[in-house]
């Protein structure tokens, strides 16, 4: 999986990407990360790629042609049928552990272009057929942090990147309570017991309640 990123801020991305489970997915070569920014792709002499709203309206709009021009770099002779373009925004597709299934099993290359200020051209969704897709019911600064929380649930679904499918929280039963040891924990002189049930060793038992806490 190549993922290619459109973003004014590529720095944003290295402390996650050069950690855990992405970092040995890049190092293994599982997936590839690659960066696109459209100051790169502007004619203006001093790399603005930011431009006043026609219509009047506060903040500034990313101009269209660079960030274009910035995926086309990323597209190159690819095979369409398997790329994805998304384009974040607030009202797009829900992005939810399906979504994020199908395009780690169906192709090779997502392109994620991560707006900034108060948005990208529109016309850039129109011409790339891009498809719109939000992370949650909120607006947030630019697309950069969408595009890891995307870049993240789509890595650990691919083969090999978790070394064990039954570590995929969606693919096993597995409840929202967890412990480990000390069985019994003192804190503020209160005591706090693992349940019964988890030291039972009955596995029937155990996976009946670990069904009634998902």
């Amino acid at each position: 999986m190549h993922f290619h990123i459109i973003t004014l801020f590529p720095k944003a991305f290295e402390s996650y990407i050069n950690e855990s489970i992405v970092k040995r997915a890049i190092e293994s070569k599982t997936i590839r990360v690659s960066f696109y920014n459209p100051r790169d792709f502007t004619k203006d002499k001093w790399s603005r790629v930011d431009r006043r709203p026609y219509g009047g309206g506060p903040g500034m709009v990313l101009e269209a042609e660079s960030v274009l021009k910035a995926v086309t770099k990323a597209l190159g002779r690819k095979n369409r049928r398997k790329v994805k373009i998304i384009f974040f925004e607030p009202g797009g597709k829900q992005f939810d552990t399906v979504y994020a299934e199908k395009l780690a099993t169906r192709l090779k290359h997502v392109i994620l272009i991560c707006g900034r200020y108060e948005g990208v051209d529109a016309r850039v969704k129109k011409i790339l057929r891009a498809e719109a897709v939000t992370i949650g019911p909120y607006t947030l600064t630019g697309g950069e942090l969408p595009a890891m929380v995307m870049l993240d649930a789509i890595t650990r679904r691919l083969p090999g990147v978790l070394g064990d499918d039954e570590s995929i929280e969606e693919r096993r039963i597995a409840a929202s309570e967890v412990y480990t040891r000390p069985e019994v924990l003192t804190w503020k002189g209160k005591r706090y017991k693992v349940p019964e049930v988890l030291l039972s060793g009955n596995h029937k038992d155990i996976e009946e309640w670990r069904k009634g806490r998902t």
